[in-house]
């Protein structure tokens, strides 16, 4: 059976896999280790608008206040707002339910230690491992029950600590934002109006059902298309829970996390403030990140794909930027986690500094062809353990020995594998990477 955390939690379809039963014993087990650590702890508690938010958080925050564990319910917010608010607060943890840039039956479920970190593997194993033990777990009765409260007003600290971040305004700027109908519908427009920006917001209506619907970071169809027709200086495409951005410039052509760890790496390099002359990337980074970077003398550090091995690796190397080609980027000394509007703040503040257009910054990485498919499979652990598979990659790796590169892994929130192939020519990527991928559904479906 797969296991219950994925990288980024745990995720499922909402009320048959992801049901309410299995977020009160998250919250039941969860709660009851903190409480083993510290008597007085508090667990704020946010999530994206997708309408099935509302049942797993009262489920969860059952489960945690069951445990003599108060909740703080911050209500609709960016999912780095939680984890710099858990710092903020004082808070022995924090937790998120949104399936981030997933379909609206999908949601999850994860959390953040008190240093706004996602909890390390062994955490979600020791939890994992207890919680199907969790009506074993003492339960407080009377005034020693857990509190349940609630706060828009931390809300407000967020968006002030985001504002922050940037060293000057961004008046004349005309900017497009695509809130993908998620939790960055409000703060994202207060933000850059604030900032003097010309903000024209698109999808930023959620109604629970509208969330990633052919919108946000995944769809930037409608982001570049506003982008052109107002005249903008940029769009900007956030996704589900506002971790992640996707931009385009003023032509309408896509900027993506590659284009822009490239942006800001080579900028900070230019001023001498690049600890290491390092960013974090992972496999799924184009190779022409790594040449760009090369040309400048800056490395680029490779992690398995999975923003939490991206984190781990900048906290080991000291790095100030990771990220992800699907435009999550943690700037560590703004954030412990990837926060779409504080990327796009600070490709904006570049922008602004250098007085150069979006196409001009971003024309500094060439990408070369890759190709990414997606097969759908009933498991996906365990699928490199099978040898048919394992030959088809190699014989792919063969022929694209010293001209490209092939890689296949799992998801790691979906039952799917993934095979990526990078190099010159785009028909023979296609024709790769389409051969291994038959041989994983014939051996997975």
């Amino acid at each position: 059976m797969d296991k219950l955390f994925g990288t980024d939690g745990v995720r499922g379809v909402a009320n048959t896999e992801l049901t309410p039963l299995l977020a009160l014993k998250l919250g039941t087990t969860a709660a009851h280790m903190l409480i083993e650590r510290k008597t007085d702890a508090v667990v704020l508690v946010g999530r994206d608008p997708r309408v099935s938010g509302g049942i797993l958080e009262s489920a969860l925050v059952a489960g945690i206040c069951s445990q003599g564990v108060d909740a703080v319910l911050v209500g609709v917010i960016p999912t780095p707002a939680v984890a710099y608010l858990t710092v903020e607060t004082g808070s022995a943890a924090g937790a998120v339910i949104s399936a981030s840039h997933n379909p609206v039956k999908d949601n999850g479920i994860k959390f953040f230690g008190p240093d706004g970190y996602k909890l390390d593997d062994a955490i979600e194993a020791a939890i994992e491992a207890e919680i199907d033990d969790f009506e074993s777990f003492p339960r407080p009765s009377g005034g020693a029950v857990g509190r349940l409260r609630r706060s828009r007003e931390l809300a407000q600290k967020y968006a002030a600590h985001v504002k922050s971040t940037i060293g000057c305004r961004l008046d004349g700027m005309k900017l497009v934002l695509d809130c993908a109908n998620g939790a960055a519908s409000t703060p994202a427009p207060q933000i850059l109006s604030e900032l003097g920006a010309e903000a024209h917001p698109i999808n930023s209506a959620p109604n629970g059902v509208n969330i990633n619907d052919n919108c946000g970071s995944l769809h930037p169809k409608a982001m570049r298309q506003k982008t052109l027709e107002v005249g903008a200086d940029a769009g900007l495409s956030f996704d589900g829970d506002s971790d992640r951005a996707i931009l385009a410039d003023e032509r309408g052509d896509i900027v993506d996390g590659d284009h822009v760890m490239a942006i800001c790496a080579l900028h900070h390099a230019s001023k001498n403030d690049l600890p290491g002359n390092a960013i974090v990337g992972t496999v799924m980074s184009n190779i022409g990140l790594e040449i760009a970077l090369g040309k400048q003398n800056v490395r680029l550090i490779r992690t398995p794909v999975g923003d939490r091995y991206v984190s781990e690796e900048m906290r080991r190397a000291g790095a100030i930027i990771g990220g992800e080609k699907s435009g999550h980027i943690i700037f560590s000394r703004h954030a412990t986690t990837g926060d779409g509007i504080i990327t796009a703040l600070q490709v904006l503040q570049i922008m602004r500094q250098t007085g150069k257009r979006l196409s001009e910054l971003a024309s500094v990485m060439e990408e070369f062809p890759q190709i990414l498919l997606n097969v759908q499979v009933k498991h996906r652990n365990g699928w490199d353990e099978s040898p048919e598979i394992r030959a088809a990659i190699t014989e792919a790796e063969q022929q694209l020995l010293g001209r490209g590169r092939i890689l296949v892994r799992a998801s790691g929130t979906e039952r799917l594998i993934r095979v990526m192939a990078e190099g010159p020519d785009l028909a023979e990527l296609e024709t790769l990477t389409e051969q291994v991928a038959s041989v994983v559904r014939e051996r997975l479906r």
